[in-house]
This record gives structure tokens, C-alpha cells and sequence, in this order.
């Protein structure tokens, strides 16, 4: 068994990739910051575990000195993945996360000389988020080479929400969406276009939202306008368009702890019954300047399933060997992922 370090291995994401490890043939040692919670896990499913706090600078490069690989599962991480890149290249080790945040994939190539210069790679998006939008994009850009405008969406049916991505929502109560135009992000309207997507069998309204495809899109692809969309129900949409008026009432403190606290009181995610019945239509469209397009749409697994059957097939293939350095995004370290998962359909229309 190859192993590597699994950091927020209690969360409920974490847990669920601990659980599926075995299947890959890899073994994770189980950390995070408390040993009330991890080793419990650690115990019941038979791993090794480490107790450290990111805070803790030494304590961190101490836990990663003999480690070749970190998976990072610990969430928000627009606190948390500073600190694991920086230790990362500190100790020379292997860095992959499962983000969907567009500041961290620029922080993850905002150290790509660093990266190269310490022979480590730097795979921020090893999940839902990003691997088969960003597999979508390099696919239909490949259809498309000189494709100027992409727009990506993504709908999730009979699935939930944990925890981790309940509470990264929280953090970004009262901010602005962001789209990429002409190669930069910029801050729009937080739902700022909505439309309806033909996906996979059925018609759904969306609209759109910062997803990380903003930041790594262009990353794979170069196409320099990208926006990117989820599902949601036209009367949310219509009432976002006041949502301007009382952002910053959203940003305060007091209403986000209190969302947090809230959120507690919620099961930690999914049941393995519902995410087992639920499935996630992504769908692509590029177009050129001559107004030619090409328009793509796939099946794939439930998010969080989809997640950690990615995120392990990437811990896999480093840990065999193949892990290109530098910031990498997905299918620019590994082509077309996604289409290695099984059951995944994907068809141009």
C-alpha cells in the first residue's frame, strides 16, 4: 500500500476518501487538528494518524518531512491552503487539494516558479472541483482550437450539501460573482446572467457564480472569456438582482457565526443512500469570433462520490510516479480525467 498524508481527514469529505482509499491500493495517514476527532477514524478504519495545527509551522513541516504526498481536505481554504502549499514546497512534498475557490488556484499558480524550483507539483481542484469541468473545457477546446469565449455550467440532482461546502458559502455571503473577460477576472453582479441550459436529459434554469473554472479554464485552455454557471430556481435568481442592497449586511461577522452555528445543527452531509441515487450533469459551450460553436454535456457521479474517486486516482498516479511540477491543473497534469471514472457519458450536441 502507497501512502500519503490525508489532512482534514474527519471532515465529511475526508472521511469518505479515508473510507475509499483501500480501493486504490493506497493507504492514508489520517491528520488534522484534533486527536478527539481523528483518532477515532484512524482507529475504526485501521490508519495511522497526526495531530498538528497549520499554525504551526514546525509542527506541520515535522508531520510532512517523510511524506511524499499531502491530499488537503481541510476547509475554507482560502485559510487553509497557504499554509499547506507553503510547507509543501518547504519539504519538497506533493500538494493536491479538493477547492473549488478561484483565489486559491491563483494562489497554487502564483507559486508555480517555486514549485518547479522544488521538483513538486502544485494540484489544487482534485474534486468535483474542478476535475470534469475543467476536463470539459480542455475538451471542447480541443474540438475548437481557436475558440475565444467558453461557458461552463454544472447541476446537481438529488444530492446535498455538507458541512465543508456549506460553511466555504458562508464565507462568500454578500461577495460578487467573477467571470473572466479578455484573460482577466473581474467582479460582477453575484448572478449577474442566468439562462436556460439544455443538460443531459432535461432542461434547467441557471446562473452564474465564481466557480474555480474561472481561474483554471483559462489556465488549461487560454480561452480568455469564461463564465461559468450552477443550477438554481428562477425565483431565487429574481430575488438576487436586490441582493446588492444588503450585502454588507451578509459580510458582517455576526450573521456569518451565525449561519456557521446554524449549519451544526444540519447532518455533517449526504447519506450514502442519497448521494448513491444522485448523479451531476456538467455542460460546455466554446464559440470563435466567426460566432462557430461547439457545445458539450456529460453524466457523472454525485459530487462528493465523484470527489474522492478523482482525488484518490490523482494521489495514485503521483504516487506512481507521475506528477508533472509546477501548478497544474487537472487535465493539464492528466488529460482527460474524467473519462477514467466509471459511468461517466459525455456526447457533443
Amino acid at each position: 500500500m502507497k501512502k500519503f498524508l490525508l489532512y482534514g481527514a474527519n471532515g465529511y469529505t475526508g472521511q469518505l476518501i479515508a473510507e475509499m482509499a483501500v480501493d486504490y491500493g493506497l493507504e492514508p495517514i489520517l491528520a488534522g487538528r484534533s486527536e478527539a476527532k481523528i483518532k477515532p477514524i484512524a482507529e475504526r478504519l485501521g490508519y495511522a494518524y497526526k495531530v498538528f495545527s497549520l499554525e504551526d509551522q514546525q509542527a506541520t513541516d515535522d508531520a510532512l518531512s517523510e511524506i511524499e504526498l499531502v491530499l488537503h481536505a481541510a476547509g475554507p481554504f482560502k485559510y487553509t491552503a497557504a499554509p499547506m502549499m507553503d510547507a509543501c514546497l518547504r519539504t519538497q512534498t506533493h500538494y493536491v487539494d479538493i477547492t473549488g475557490e478561484i483565489d486559491v488556484f491563483e494562489l497554487g499558480f502564483s507559486k508555480d516558479i517555486d514549485a518547479r524550483k522544488a521538483s513538486v507539483m502544485i494540484l489544487p481542484g482534485g474534486g468535483f472541483d474542478v476535475v470534469p469541468t475543467d476536463c470539459m473545457a480542455a475538451f471542447l477546446k480541443s474540438q475548437m482550437p481557436d475558440a475565444t469565449h467558453l461557458q461552463l455550467a454544472f447541476a446537481s440532482v438529488g444530492g446535498g450539501v455538507s458541512h465543508g461546502t456549506a460553511s466555504t458559502m458562508v464565507e462568500g455571503m454578500g461577495e460578487n460573482g467573477k467571470i473572466r473577460k479578455d484573460g482577466k477576472i473581474i467582479s460582477v453582479p453575484l448572478g449577474h446572467k442566468g439562462m436556460t441550459i439544455p443538460f443531459w436529459g432535461k432542461e434547467l434554469f441557471a446562473m452564474t457564480i465564481p466557480w474555480g473554472d474561472v481561474a483554471t479554464a483559462y489556465h488549461s485552455t487560454g480561452i480568455p472569456n469564461i463564465e461559468v454557471f450552477t443550477k438554481i430556481h428562477p425565483k431565487t435568481f429574481k430575488r438576487l438582482k436586490w441582493q446588492a442592497l444588503y450585502n454588507w449586511i451578509l459580510r458582517t461577522p455576526m450573521v456569518r457565526n451565525y449561519m456557521k452555528k446554524q449549519l451544526k445543527k444540519r447532518p455533517a452531509g449526504p447519506s450514502d443512500k442519497k448521494r448513491s441515487q444522485a448523479e451531476s450533469l456538467i455542460w460546455g459551450k466554446v464559440w470563435n469570433e466567426k460566432g462557430e460553436e461547439v457545445v458539450g454535456r456529460m453524466i457523472v457521479p454525485e459530487g462528493y462520490t465523484l470527489t474522492a474517486i478523482t482525488s484518490l486516482m490523482i494521489c495514485k498516479k503521483v504516487l506512481g510516479g507521475n506528477a508533472p511540477v509546477g501548478f497544474q491543473t487537472p487535465s493539464r497534469a492528466y488529460g482527460d480525467l474524467i473519462m477514467e471514472v466509471d459511468g461517466v457519458q459525455r456526447a457533443l450536441l
